[in-house]
């Protein structure tokens, strides 16, 4: 079992202003990109070591979205076109809906023309203060998102020939991480909330024409095979689980009480990295299926909302969720990241790193 980085973090930190104006510079200037680039996650290292992290990511500050890293480096996509989503602000006492698209749907058969992370590792690699967390998103994201009947059919007669084929491109880039010495590859795949929530799992019956079930345990298969791929003594393998994350919006709602039985027991992972820091993520009941060689990461500090939580309250939110898990088998986190897109969640910077301080000053008070 996994025990270390009892304070985890997703991923994803806020852009600082600079690189957002650099990367939305017209015309385009890699030069004066790279260059900020390499600034801003210089800064990001160094503040994660001043808070006393033991595991180091660069903020996802190379991409425009959490996913930006395949879909810059996987050719067959067309980014004139999106699949339509509906959002939820994070206003719980009074959501509003928003409209979103996702860019790029896949109108020819993909092909990875680089490797997806080539264009970081290198760089964390030689200044990194301590071992690196890579984040890929999971195969699973993308059919539902990439998938347009009419379109994508021509290059893929099914959701699931198009997954498998993504699955191949993954196990080459776990694989290669693995194979570099990158100590904690995590998956981001937030299209498991597709089986918690009651519509969303009405919207793969009507709109993918698949039964929810198959395609849940099809959607564990296709991660499972990636994990396979990067499985080495001392890597730690993980999947992040929430229910949507751009600009403090959300898609989905529902605990994980459908899919913990399954989810929990079947997915070949070392750590699950869990949404808790509001009602709509259920109870800590579903904890109960985590097995015992396994760590569950309570996601109970918010990237949404500015409000910084009560240590107090954290810790005895710890004790709740070892009601069902042992507490060493606890650690602890943000609920998702704080910039899943480039432009950020609504919250400032120095809220970001109150939060992130909290989380290490929490688990090392329920830890130490």
């Amino acid at each position: 079992m996994s025990i270390e980085y009892r304070a985890d973090q997703v991923g994803s930190f806020l852009r600082p202003k600079e690189l957002l104006e650099a990367r939305r510079s017209d015309p385009p200037n890699p030069e004066r990109l790279r260059d900020v680039e390499d600034r801003s996650i210089l800064r990001v290292l160094a503040k994660q070591k001043e808070l006393g992290f033991d595991i180091f990511t660069d903020g996802e500050f190379r991409r425009s979205n959490f996913m930006g890293d395949f879909t810059d480096a996987v050719e067959g996509f067309d980014f004139g076109d999106g699949v339509a989503r509906s959002w939820k602000t994070a206003a719980v006492a009074a959501p509003s809906l928003g409209r979103g698209r996702v860019a790029g749907v896949v109108v020819e058969k993909l092909r990875a023309v680089r490797p997806l992370t080539g264009h970081e590792l290198p760089f964390l690699k030689q200044h990194s203060p301590g071992p690196i967390k890579m984040t890929l998103p999971s195969a699973t994201q993308f059919p539902a998102i990439s998938y347009k009947p009419g379109r994508s059919d021509k290059a893929y007669p099914t959701y699931s020939a198009l997954l498998w084929d993504i699955v191949e491109i993954m196990k080459a880039e776990m694989a290669r991480l693995a194979a570099e010495g990158v100590k904690y590859i995590q998956i981001d795949a937030p299209r498991y909330s597709y089986f918690m929530d009651p519509k969303w799992r009405e919207w793969i019956r009507t709109e993918m024409k698949v039964e929810p079930e198959a395609w849940f345990d099809e959607s564990i298969r296709a991660d499972n095979a990636c994990f396979e791929a990067a499985r080495q003594p001392g890597v730690t393998l993980a999947i992040h689980l929430c229910r949507g994350n751009s600009q403090s919006h959300w898609y989905a709602e529902g605990g994980y009480d459908a899919i913990a039985e399954k989810m929990f027991g079947t997915l070949a992972v070392d750590r699950f990295l869990l949404e808790y820091d509001d009602s709509r993520s259920g109870t800590f009941e579903p904890l109960r299926f985590i097995p015992r060689n396994k760590i569950a990461v309570l996601g109970l500090v918010s990237s949404k909302r500015p409000e910084l939580e009560s240590a107090d309250e954290i810790v005895q939110r710890i004790k709740e969720a070892a009601k069902y898990v042992p507490l060493e088998n606890l650690t602890l986190s943000p609920q998702c990241g704080f910039a899943s897109t480039m432009e950020g969640n609504l919250i400032t910077e120095d809220e970001q790193w109150a939060k992130l301080k909290l989380v290490v000053e929490a688990a090392r008070h329920v830890w130490s």
